[in-house]
């Protein structure tokens, strides 16, 4: 861990919206929603992104293969994003002690690496390249992405104030990455050599 200061107004603040809700974090029905939500940890999430391009490969729907590219291309953002923070960051989790300091520093253990929550930062930002691509799904991607981000503040795996900086990790990796695909777009057509894209 970095060096330690006194706990700000903030940090206390986050200890006791977390404490509120994660009482029960060792009851089944808890074990057994946190284990679900681990569908936004970062393998799993790359495999539901591949696994729609290879879908929409196979359909030949090249809205669908485009999609899951985008998914990709977001949730990658979003990890480095993430990841960037906590090489500088370090925090416990509130399961392995009762500490919401953000204190400098580069620890490389699970256990200190709190901040921000990855497993909301990449199902964020997946959830919301799909609504993008699809927006009539838009509800029911949104609320399973924000679904696995909010569950980990009960399951004692982050703070809250872990879980809203990811989500705004996803949400700018989104937007970061739409507009690189739109600037890359622009770009291409611009270009009179060029064959013309279709959408």
């Amino acid at each position: 861990m970095g060096a330690k200061h006194e706990v700000t107004a903030v940090e206390q603040a986050d200890r006791r919206i977390t404490t509120k809700v994660n009482g029960k974090r060792d009851a089944w029905p808890m074990r057994v929603i946190g284990t679900a939500s681990e569908i936004g940890d970062q393998p799993q999430m790359r495999t539901i992104c591949a696994a729609t391009v290879l879908l929409g490969l196979a359909r030949r729907d090249r809205h669908l293969a485009e999609t899951g590219l985008r998914m990709l291309a977001a949730h990658t953002i979003a990890t480095w994003g993430k990841s960037g923070i906590k090489a500088m960051i370090d925090r416990r989790r509130p399961k392995d002690g009762d500490d919401p300091r953000l204190c400098p520093g580069d620890s490389d253990r699970h256990e200190d690496n709190s901040f921000p929550s990855g497993h909301s930062a990449g199902a964020v930002a997946v959830g919301e390249a799909l609504a993008r691509a699809y927006p009539d799904h838009a509800v029911g991607a949104r609320g399973a992405a924000l679904s696995v981000a909010v569950v980990q503040v009960p399951r004692g795996t982050h703070y809250a104030g872990d879980v809203i900086a990811g989500i705004a990790i996803g949400l700018i990796a989104e937007r970061a990455n739409d507009a690189a695909i739109g600037l890359a777009r622009r770009w291409l057509a611009a270009d009179p050599d060029r064959p013309p894209i279709r959408e």
